[in-house]
């Protein structure tokens, strides 16, 4: 950065090139956050039941969870800036779409459209941070993007409640015009153009790999989604389906001459086990989301409004300790910060199951406190040890592979510990389980959560020691 502040050209390009990239973060995160909200108001308005309404929401991540890896491997084909417009520009008119939607069903459509210019941006941002940030400087630009991803989850909400409060549902979308235009603008100026596979060497988009590896995703985001809570029939066939998908997408890949995930990238095992252990820390802190609202309210006795207040404690800490955790990668180094904060999430999730038996409210609102700042130090951490070194012609599929473990995470937290707090609470309805039950629930849930943080540092310690055995 030295180098770039006796440049003043280069230091307006690189701001201006991280505010694109931290405003297409936010847009996405954003998109996800603000529309739980509106559900409600939407069941209301087109006299739909809740599941169908859930669709709003579902809709959005299914997009996003089948297509974001295949995004990332077509923008190191053509051009991640070029493709990065094109889905900003689409989240933008898709977000116009959303507010003017006259029909439930005209607004699952354009929400899957929203879905889909945020994979793109999701696959792209981090790709683009090897290109226009120097070397040393790698964990604050995961930081801030860090920070980026949690100001969007804690402002969705509040956000969301205002606009709705005052001047209507359909502007939960509609403020994406603006914020998507500067987006743009920004992107198209600072944003290093590049030019994808140079002709020469040009290889062929895996379409038959992308369509096997989308439908194998859909089929375990649905799996592990549909049902509201129980897991029937349908979500067994659709995991199988899952494991099915898996092994043809194997199989393709394993022929394809340009194949969409060269197998070869998971002897790489740096790659292999960030990606892991992402899914694992992603899955523990779906599960703060999950059991958080019931515990503070079933369990604390707390007015809604409360518990809004005290779920709102987590993301605001993220956005507070996004960029000193990037700096913090930058002067320990990002294998070494992994294991750090992933330790302090092992310490905040042991926490969440034993001070909120003994200290109530305020025993929950310290693990979190502890619990917080750790992922965020993994996530900036992870982030820039996986990506730090790979190839230019490779940086989207990565990324788009780290997103999309991260995505995993969150549905396979979301169902698996919702339903290991509803067997530990000993209860088939959550809702009206009494408060010893939820205290039970929530202490035997982050009992869990804290073996699968110790799960996810001995796969980090193992990862990171073949990698430094690994021939060069």
């Amino acid at each position: 950065m030295e180098q770039l502040s006796k440049n003043p050209d280069k230091t307006a390009s690189a701001t201006g090139a991280l505010t694109a990239l931290s405003l297409s973060m936010l847009l996405a995160s954003l998109g996800t956050s603000i529309a739980n909200v509106a559900l409600p108001t939407l069941a209301q308005t087109f006299d739909a039941a809740f599941q169908d309404v859930q669709w709003v929401v579902l809709a959005y991540l299914l997009a996003i969870t089948t297509l974001i890896v295949s995004i990332g491997r077509l923008g190191d084909l053509i051009g991640r800036q070029r493709l990065l417009l094109v889905g900003i520009a689409i989240f933008t008119l898709a977000s116009t779409l959303c507010g003017i939607a006259p029909s439930l069903w005209l607004l699952l459509i354009a929400r899957a459209g929203q879905g889909v210019g945020a994979a793109i941006m999701l696959a792209l941002t981090m790709a683009f941070v090897g290109e226009t940030v120097p070397t040393a400087r790698i964990g604050s630009a995961m930081g801030l993007l860090g920070t980026m991803s949690a100001v969007g989850t804690a402002l969705g909400p509040s956000l969301g409640g205002v606009l709705i409060a005052t001047i209507g549902w359909r502007f939960i979308f509609l403020i994406n015009l603006p914020l998507g235009a500067v987006a743009l603008l920004l992107a198209w100026r600072y944003l290093p153009a590049g030019r994808g596979v140079l002709k020469a060497d040009r290889q062929r988009f895996d379409g038959l790999g992308t369509v096997v590896l989308g439908v194998s995703l859909a089929a375990y985001a649905l799996a592990m989604t549909l049902g509201r809570g129980t897991f029937g029939a349908l979500n067994l066939v659709l995991l199988l389906a899952f494991v099915a998908g898996g092994c043809l997408f194997g199989l393709v890949e394993a022929k394809a001459k340009s194949p969409l995930l060269p197998l070869d990238l998971f002897r790489d095992a740096r790659l292999s086990a960030g990606l892991a252990v992402s899914l694992l820390v992603s899955t523990v802190m779906m599960a703060t989301l999950v059991v958080g609202p019931f515990y503070l309210s079933r369990a604390v006795g707390l007015a809604a409004a409360m518990v809004g207040l005290v779920m709102s404690i987590g993301p605001i800490i993220s956005a507070f300790t996004g960029l000193p955790a990037g700096r913090l990668v930058d002067y320990l180094g990002p294998a070494s910060t992994v294991i750090v904060g992933l330790v302090v999430m092992l310490i905040g999730a042991a926490a969440l199951a034993t001070l909120p038996i003994i200290m109530g409210m305020l025993g929950y609102v310290i693990a979190v406190a502890i619990l917080t700042p750790g992922y965020q130090l993994f996530q900036a951490a992870n982030n820039t040890a996986v990506m730090k070194g790979v190839p230019s012609d490779q940086r989207g599929v990565i990324s788009g592979m780290l997103n999309l473990s991260r995505n995993l995470g969150l549905v396979t937290g979301a169902s698996v510990m919702g339903a290991v707090f509803a067997a530990a609470s000993s209860t088939t309805d959550i809702t009206t389980a009494p408060p010893a039950a939820i205290a039970t629930g929530q202490q035997l849930t982050f009992a869990l959560a804290a073996a699968l943080i110790a799960a996810a540092i001995a796969l980090a310690l193992g990862g990171g020691a073949l990698a430094r055995r690994r021939p060069t």
